[in-house]
C-alpha cells in the first residue's frame, strides 16, 4: 500500500495513516487502502483487535485532502469518474454502522473532519495531551457526512454537539475527554503505554465475548431496552457454543489464566 502501513503482532494489527507531509490527510486512494486494511482485519480471525493512528507527532489526520478535492473538481470526466468508481469501493469504518472488532484510536495529534470521523468511528481514543479535534466542514461549503453528524450528537450532549456541529469550532483532547468523546488524555511520552495498556486487558478478554459484547451495544442501540435484550445475536450465539465460554470458568476454577483461542 502507499498511504496506509498494517502490521500484525500478537493478536494486534496496527494500523498508519502515512502522511505526514499532508498532516495525514486522506485522499480517495488513502480512504481505498484503509478499507483493504479494514477487509484484511475482519477476515482473519487471529487477529482480535486494532490500533489506528497517524504517521508523525503533529497529526491523527487532517482528514479529506482538500487541495486534491479541489484537483478533482476541475478535472475532466474520465478523472472524476475514476475517482467516483474508486469511490464506491470504499465501505470500511467511517461509513458501516459499526466494524465487528474493537479498534483503538491513537491521536497522536491534531484529527480535524474525516479524521475526527476516524476517530469516533472507533471504541476507544487515546490522545496525546497537545492533540485538538474538530468538525470544520461547515467552514468549507462542506458537512461532516462521513458520521460525524450522526456519531457526534449520539456520543455527547446534543446541545454540546450542535456547537460544535453549527460552527465548525475545535476543541483540545482534554475538552474532549470531560465531555466523553475521550477515553484518556496523556503526554506525548506516555502515549504509547497507556494504547499498549488498553490492548493488553482486551486481550485479557475473550475475544468471541469481546465481538459479542460489541454487536449487543451497537446492534442494541437501535432498539428499546427491552427489545435490544430480547433479540438474537450472532457472536453471542457463537460465544455460548465455543470452547473459550468453557475456557474462562474452568480457568478460574483451576485459579490460572484462561488460555484463549477465539473458538
Amino acid at each position: 500500500m502507499e498511504f496506509i502501513d498494517i502490521s500484525v503482532t500478537d493478536r494486534v494489527a496496527r494500523i498508519t495513516i502515512n502522511r505526514p507531509e499532508v498532516r495525514n490527510a486522506l485522499n480517495p486512494l488513502a480512504y481505498y487502502e484503509l478499507s483493504q486494511a479494514c477487509d484484511r482485519i475482519e477476515a482473519d480471525d487471529d487477529i482480535w483487535l486494532a490500533v489506528l493512528t497517524g504517521a508523525g507527532d503533529r497529526a491523527f489526520s487532517a482528514g479529506r485532502d482538500l487541495k486534491q478535492m479541489a484537483e478533482i473538481n476541475a478535472a475532466g470526466e474520465d478523472e472524476k469518474r475514476q475517482e467516483a468508481e474508486l469511490w464506491q469501493k470504499i465501505t470500511r469504518l467511517t461509513d458501516r454502522h459499526y466494524f465487528p472488532k474493537p479498534i483503538i484510536a491513537r491521536l497522536n495529534g491534531s484529527a480535524y473532519g474525516g479524521g475526527l470521523e476516524l476517530a469516533l468511528a472507533c471504541d476507544i481514543i487515546v490522545a496525546a495531551d497537545h492533540a485538538r479535534i474538530g468538525l470544520p466542514e461547515p467552514r468549507r461549503g462542506l458537512i461532516p457526512f462521513a458520521g460525524g453528524v450522526h456519531r457526534l450528537p449520539r456520543q455527547m450532549p446534543l446541545k454540546k454537539a450542535m456547537g460544535y456541529l453549527l460552527t465548525g469550532r475545535d476543541m483540545s483532547a482534554t475538552e474532549a475527554c470531560e465531555l466523553g468523546l475521550i477515553n484518556e488524555v496523556v503526554s506525548a511520552d506516555q502515549l504509547d503505554d497507556t494504547v499498549e495498556a488498553w490492548v493488553a486487558d482486551i486481550l485479557k478478554c475473550a475475544p468471541l465475548a469481546i465481538r459479542a459484547i460489541k454487536q449487543c451495544v451497537m446492534e442494541g442501540l437501535d432498539y428499546s431496552l427491552a427489545e435490544a435484550m430480547s433479540r438474537e445475536y450472532r457472536w453471542e450465539t457463537r460465544r455460548q457454543e465455543s470452547e473459550d465460554s468453557k475456557e474462562g470458568p474452568r480457568a478460574f476454577a483451576e485459579k490460572r489464566a484462561p488460555r484463549w483461542t477465539g473458538y
